[in-house]
């Protein structure tokens, strides 16, 4: 039975999964997490298979906080579920090592199915995913601007998309604010805009958040 931690933040989510796997003998939902906080204590005293964990996960600021789940339990397979862009975050998540990337509009069979694939020891993405991945390999002007940008400056991009000033942002990724400002003028440049305005349409336009 393959035991698992859900870590989300909405309860309809973690109602629906529930439901979902209730009386699935090959599935135990083990745990549930609704933040960060909670979410460390389960893994350390529970024992976990696998986590179906969302990016938007309250107290998850940054994928730092991936890495460190990566390299602290290591025995756990994390699926990451999630509405965050794919185009931005997969290949990261790929690089990182997490075993699957799924889309929260996937179907629940779908997750189902990656789930136990994941238990087998495979590295499993949906095919929007794959799809996205194939996309940014093409060379074209979405994957240009990609890499042109670092994690960390997509990582504050995607804050200011939320409405978050610089203090906020600096607060929240434990960053000094003039080191945000920085980030904010290196975003400017490379998107060839003049002001917050023009750089959120430009990235919304390119898919970049």
């Amino acid at each position: 039975m393959i035991k698992i931690c859900i870590a989300d933040s909405l309860p309809v989510v973690i109602k629906g999964l529930q439901t979902y796997f209730q009386g699935n003998s090959k599935f135990e939902i083990r745990s549930v997490a609704k933040n960060l906080e909670t979410l460390l204590s389960e893994l350390d005293s529970k024992k976990i298979d696998a986590l179906l964990l969302d990016l938007e996960l309250d107290g998850l600021s940054s994928i730092r906080d991936i890495k460190s789940l990566l390299s602290d339990f290591p025995e756990i397979k994390i699926v990451l579920f999630t509405s965050v862009s794919e185009k931005i975050y997969a290949p990261t998540a790929i690089k990182m090592g997490v075993s699957a990337y799924i889309s929260k509009n996937s179907e629940l069979k779908e997750i189902e199915n990656v789930l136990l694939k994941v238990a087998e020891g495979e590295i499993v993405y949906s095919d929007s995913v794959r799809k996205s991945i194939e996309i940014l390999n093409k060379g074209n002007k979405t994957n240009r601007l990609y890499k042109k940008l670092s994690t960390r400056e997509i990582e504050v991009l995607r804050y200011f998309n939320d409405g978050k000033k610089n203090k906020e942002v600096a607060q929240i990724l434990g960053l000094d604010e003039k080191t945000i400002s920085t980030y904010k003028l290196r975003l400017l440049a490379k998107l060839n805009v003049t002001n917050l305005v023009d750089l959120l349409k430009k990235a919304k336009e390119l898919d970049v958040i």
